[in-house]
C-alpha cells in the first residue's frame, strides 16, 4: 500500500485496491461539509503566515522611523522571521506527527498572539526582532501542518483539489495584507495591523479548541503508540531535523530547491518593493504601495486551485496508464510551462521595465 509519503526513489506502488478496506474507511471518518470545514480552519491558520510577513512589509519606512533606525535594519525582522520559519515549520511538524494536529495548532496559535501583541508594542529593535521571532514561530506551524490535515482526511486522488482549495485560501494573503498594512501604517500606525493580528489569531484559537477534532488517523500518531505499549503517556523530546534526511533523495531535493528558489525571487522582488518601485516611481503612500503587491497575490490565488487540479488529473492519468500503479513524481508532469517558461520570464520582464520604462506606463507594467 503507498500513501504520499512513500519513499520516492522506490519502485512504483499499487494503489489502494477496494480489498484495502480500511484504507478506504478511513478517510469516511468525517462528512464531506465537516472535511470542508477542517479546511476552513487549517486555512485560515495557512493564511496567518502571509498576513504576518505581507503587512509587514510596506510598513517597514514607518516602523525605521518610529524606531529611530534605518529600513535595512528594519529588514532584519523579516530575514530573523524566514529563519524563524523555516525551524518552526521543522519542529511543529514533527511534533504533529507524534502528539497529533490539534494541539499543535493549540500551542502555536498562543504563540503567534503574545508575538503579535509584542510586536504591536515593540519599544526598540530588539524588542521587535525578539516578539517577531515568537510570532514568526507561532506561524510556522500553518502550511506544514495544514499540508498534513489535508493528507489526513481526503484521499490520494482528491488529494491534488483539496491541496489547491487551501492554497488558493491561503494565498489570499499577498493579496490582501500589503494593502490593510499599509493603510493602516499611512492613516493611522503600523502597530493597529499587528493589534489585529493578534486579535485574529485569538479568535482562530478559540474556534480550534472548540471545533477542530483531531484528524490523524487512529493509532497512527507516536503518543498512541505509547500508550499502547506503557499504558501512559509522557513528555518526550523529538529531533524535529531528523526528516532531513529525506534529502538525501534527490527528487525531494530538487522539489525543495524549486521552492526555495520560488520564495527567495518573491521575497527579492516584494521586501525591498518601497525602495525599488516606490523610489523609482515617487510613492510615498504606504497603502499604494502595498497596493502594489497585489498581482502577486492575485496569481497566487488563481494558480494554486488550477495547480491543484492539474496535479490529480496527471496522478489519474498516470495510474490509468500503469494499469493502477502510481508514482507521486507525476504530481509534478504539469508545472514545467509554468516553471520553466512563465516565472524566468515574468521576473526577467520586472527587471527591465523598473529600469528602463519611466512613468505609469512604466509603473503599470511593473
Amino acid at each position: 500500500m503507498s500513501t504520499e509519503e512513500s519513499p520516492l526513489l522506490g519502485p512504483p506502488s499499487l494503489a489502494p485496491e477496494s480489498g484495502d478496506l480500511q484504507h478506504e474507511l478511513v478517510y469516511t471518518r468525517f462528512t464531506p461539509a465537516r472535511k470542508r470545514y477542517i479546511v476552513l480552519l487549517v486555512s485560515l491558520a495557512g493564511l496567518i503566515p502571509l498576513l504576518v510577513a505581507g503587512s509587514f512589509i510596506p510598513s517597514i519606512p514607518a516602523i525605521a522611523r518610529d524606531l529611530d533606525t534605518t529600513g535595512a535594519v528594519v529588514s532584519l525582522a523579516v530575514s530573523v522571521s524566514l529563519l524563524t520559519n523555516s525551524i518552526g515549520t521543522l519542529i511543529w511538524a514533527r511534533y504533529a506527527g507524534f502528539y497529533g494536529r490539534r494541539p499543535v495548532y493549540l500551542c502555536s496559535l498562543t504563540c503567534q498572539c503574545i508575538g503579535s501583541l509584542g510586536v504591536a508594542f515593540a519599544w526598540n529593535v530588539p524588542s521587535l526582532l525578539s516578539f517577531r521571532t515568537l510570532q514568526a514561530f507561532g506561524t510556522s506551524s500553518g502550511l506544514s501542518v495544514g499540508m498534513g490535515v489535508i493528507a489526513d482526511i481526503y484521499k490520494l486522488e482528491e488529494r491534488g483539489t483539496a491541496s489547491g482549495v487551501f492554497w488558493g485560501a491561503v494565498l489570499l494573503g499577498p493579496a490582501l495584507a500589503p494593502v490593510a498594512g499599509g493603510i493602516a501604517t499611512h492613516y493611522y500606525s503600523w502597530r493597529l495591523m499587528q493589534v489585529f493580528l493578534s486579535g485574529f489569531g485569538f479568535l482562530l484559537l478559540l474556534a480550534t479548541f472548540f471545533t477542530l477534532p483531531e484528524t490523524s488517523h487512529p493509532g497512527a500518531r507516536g503518543v498512541d503508540k505509547m500508550i499502547e505499549a506503557e499504558g501512559r503517556s509522557t513528555w518526550v523530546w523529538l529531533n524535529p531535523f531528523s526528516s532531513l534526511k529525506l534529502l538525501k533523495s534527490p527528487n525531494i531535493t530538487l522539489l525543495a530547491l524549486s521552492g526555495a528558489f520560488v520564495l527567495i525571487t518573491d521575497y527579492v522582488l516584494l521586501i525591498p518593493i518601497a525602495y525599488t518601485l516606490g523610489a523609482r516611481y515617487g510613492l510615498k503612500n504606504e497603502a499604494i504601495i502595498g497596493a502594489c503587491m497585489i498581482p502577486d497575490g492575485i496569481g497566487s490565488l488563481v494558480g494554486a486551485p488550477i495547480a491543484g487540479r492539474i496535479s490529480d488529473w496527471q496522478v489519474t492519468r498516470g495510474r490509468k496508464r500503469r494499469g493502477g500503479k502510481w508514482v507521486p513524481e507525476d504530481r509534478l508532469r504539469g508545472l514545467w510551462f509554468g516553471a520553466a517558461i512563465a516565472a524566468p520570464i515574468s521576473v526577467l520582464c520586472f527587471g527591465l521595465v523598473t529600469k528602463y520604462v519611466d512613468g505609469p506606463l512604466g509603473f503599470f507594467s511593473t
